[in-house]
Formats: structure tokens, C-alpha cells, sequence
């Protein structure tokens, strides 16, 4: 028990975390995590794109975004994660976790580095088969000074919920893509 509150975990997850997570696509994510813990006040969640962009281009944006709003988490919109370090609102947080499933962009770990306590995690789920594994995450972390923690094989059922978008193309936004095999790799402080 945690302030006379029941911490509650869902996977690499837990709702004593304060817990950032950049690039949600429909923010089913993020809805995820606050339905597993019951409250989102301990979650930033994070968009590249523009409210009104969500709402037009994702048909449950809506619902996601009222749900975790109630919830109490913290919506922002138009954070490049690329940039997220330059943001003043979100310098004013040191957080447990940051969160990033599925990039498209890979340069992103050095402004999570200094968003993150010194024992905090980044998490970054991927694919990890053709040429998703030129990425070499690993070798990304380690030239911004993280190191890998663990690689945890991904599965879509342990997140009630998530529906992975394509979220990058306006024309196929919406749609969902086959997310297998993918790993959630764990980074921390070298």
C-alpha cells in the first residue's frame, strides 16, 4: 500500500509511476494503463498530432481522450518527442517510466534521458523482425548514454484495449496494423 492507496501494476507498468508517454496515436494506450490502475492522475500522455487532428482522423480519439481526462491525466498535444526536452511544462516533471510504443522516429533518447529519475525506465516497444532490426535500438540507447535493461517479448492481449494504429499517414491512420513479433525494450541511466 502505497498513501493508503492499492498500487496497481499491469505489466511494466505500475500506478506509482509517474509515467510519460510520447507519440499515442488514439491514446487507447495510455486509456489502457488508467483503466488497469483506476486513475490517471499519475500519467502525461502525448501526441505528435493536434486535438482536432485526433478527433477528425480516429474514430475512438474521442472516447480515449474524454475517458482519460476524467481519469485525471494530463492530455498535450503537439509534442514532438524528438523536442520534448525543450518543452517547459514537461521539464517541470522527473518521470519513472517514459513510454514509446511503435516509433517512427528514433531519435527521441536523449530527451528522454533528462526526463527520466535516475533509476527510471524508458520503454520503447518495437517490432523485431525485416528491417525493423536496422533500428538497432540498443546501439541508439547506448550513444545517449543508456543502457539496455531487459528485452520483454510483447503481447497485444496483455493491454485490454490498445488498438495499434498506423497513426503516421493521414490516409491509413485509423487502421491497425499486425504488431507480431515485437519486444518492449527496457533503457536506463548508464
Amino acid at each position: 500500500m502505497e498513501g493508503g492507496t492499492e498500487v496497481k501494476w499491469i505489466k511494466h507498468y505500475s500506478s506509482s509511476h509517474k509515467i510519460l508517454l510520447v507519440g499515442e496515436g488514439d491514446f487507447s494506450f495510455s486509456t489502457c494503463l488508467a483503466r488497469a490502475f483506476g486513475t490517471a492522475r499519475n500519467m502525461v500522455a502525448t501526441s505528435l498530432d493536434s486535438e482536432p487532428t485526433i478527433l477528425h482522423y480516429y474514430s475512438n480519439g474521442r472516447r480515449n481522450l474524454d475517458e482519460l481526462k476524467s481519469q485525471g491525466c494530463t492530455v498535450m498535444y503537439s509534442i514532438d518527442a524528438t523536442k520534448m526536452a525543450q518543452d517547459s511544462n514537461l521539464l517541470q516533471h522527473k518521470f519513472d517510466r517514459i513510454v514509446f510504443n511503435f516509433p517512427y522516429e528514433q531519435l527521441f533518447f536523449e530527451n528522454a534521458k533528462k526526463l527520466i529519475v535516475v533509476n527510471g525506465e524508458i520503454l520503447v516497444t518495437h517490432k523485431t523482425n525485416s528491417f525493423h532490426c536496422e533500428w538497432d535500438l540498443q546501439g541508439l540507447a547506448s550513444s545517449s548514454g543508456l543502457r539496455l535493461i531487459e528485452q520483454a517479448g510483447f503481447m497485444l492481449s496483455d493491454y485490454p484495449g490498445y488498438d495499434i494504429k498506423y497513426g503516421f499517414n493521414y490516409t491509413h491512420m485509423d487502421s491497425s496494423f499486425e504488431c507480431q513479433p515485437s519486444s518492449t525494450f527496457k533503457f536506463g541511466h548508464a
